[in-house]
């Protein structure tokens, strides 16, 4: 038996550069952490005493013959990338919901290789495990999907991530003194909108309007490095949640199923109560909101958001691993 842990993961800027559609021909760069919240894979062989040749359980439950029955896209095109022939069941669990902005999707994908390559007897490096959920979602799957996601889950910690035309990327760990990344946590809220949504579909639209956006494009690239010198620096940290701010007034301008009515309200009663600044997790249209938030007006935020859920969270430094492993 095999288990897997992978984390999900907070964009804080660069969103939208890391879609091969940019980034092959501008670059892109992405500042993002993993968080500890996390999306668990069991992986076990199935013996052969059963009509079906796998299972597999996640908000259903499947049992199928072969990996052309499969339902799960991503599940389906793991089994194939790896040339999965022997009976295997797979177990899926999530610290938070799907489809919810930070990252479970790539999560999956990235802890199922993970499980897999173990299952198989390999060992794979952190950067093998990336290119290979990107392979799988971005041309197996035909999702429309970034390159940010994959590696976040894979590497793990508060990163700067780099994407080169060539299609090869550079991961590089922000390191802060403690005080100054434990203050960091301690000013970040993420509120559950209670709005879930298909992150391809929203991310079509914005794809599409890549080329009549290249300015705020250009601009939320630069932004990552403005963020990665306010963290550097010795300044107030509330230059970062202003950052975040002006990027989430960027970002709503990007493609029309970003934000909604809710989204906005939620946010601006959140400013009014506080709030330095925030966004919206993810490819837009649901999920989490992030804010940032001096400590002493957290009580204030969290009293006029009362009726969406606050989940506090801590940043993740590991990656995707193997937390047990018994051939």
């Amino acid at each position: 038996m095999i288990i897997t842990k992978t984390p999900f993961r907070i964009s804080f800027f660069g969103g939208g550069t890391d879609y091969p559609s940019w980034y092959e021909a501008n670059g892109g760069a992405v500042l993002s952490t993993s968080i500890d919240k996390y999306c668990w894979i069991t992986c076990r062989e199935l013996p052969p005493f059963f009509e079906h040749r796998s299972r597999l359980t996640y908000s259903i439950v499947e049992e199928v013959r072969g990996i052309d029955d499969i339902r799960h896209p991503s599940a389906r095109e793991c089994f194939r990338f790896m040339g999965i022939s022997e009976g295997v069941e797979v177990h899926h669990d999530g610290d938070l919901p799907a489809r919810t902005g930070l990252g479970s999707s790539s999560s999956f994908t990235v802890g199922l290789l993970r499980a897999l390559n173990a299952f198989k007897g390999r060992m794979i490096s952190k950067r093998q495990l990336a290119l290979d959920a990107i392979h799988v979602e971005q041309r197996m799957i035909k999702e429309n999907v970034g390159s940010q996601d994959q590696v976040a889950a894979a590497f793990g910690g508060l990163n700067c991530v780099t994407f080169s035309a060539d299609a090869t990327f550079h991961v590089e760990p922000i390191t802060l003194p403690a005080d100054r990344l434990a203050a960091l946590e301690q000013r970040l809220m993420l509120f559950y909108t209670g709005l879930s949504r298909i992150a391809s579909e929203v991310a079509a639209e914005q794809i599409k309007n890549i080329p009549d956006k290249t300015r705020e494009l250009h601009t939320m690239r630069q932004m990552v490095d403005q963020a990665r010198d306010i963290l550097a620096g010795d300044d107030d940290l509330a230059g970062f949640g202003k950052l975040l701010h002006e990027a989430w007034l960027i970002k709503k301008g990007l493609s029309s199923r970003i934000t909604t009515p809710e989204i906005d309200k939620m946010y601006e009663a959140a400013l009014t109560a506080g709030a330095v600044g925030g966004k919206l997790t993810g490819a837009g249209g649901g999920g989490f909101v992030l804010l940032y938030v001096e400590p002493e007006n957290q009580p204030c935020v969290r009293e006029c958001l009362q009726k969406y859920l606050h989940v506090p969270v801590r940043f993740d430094n590991e990656g995707s691993q193997i937390v047990f492993y018994q051939p």
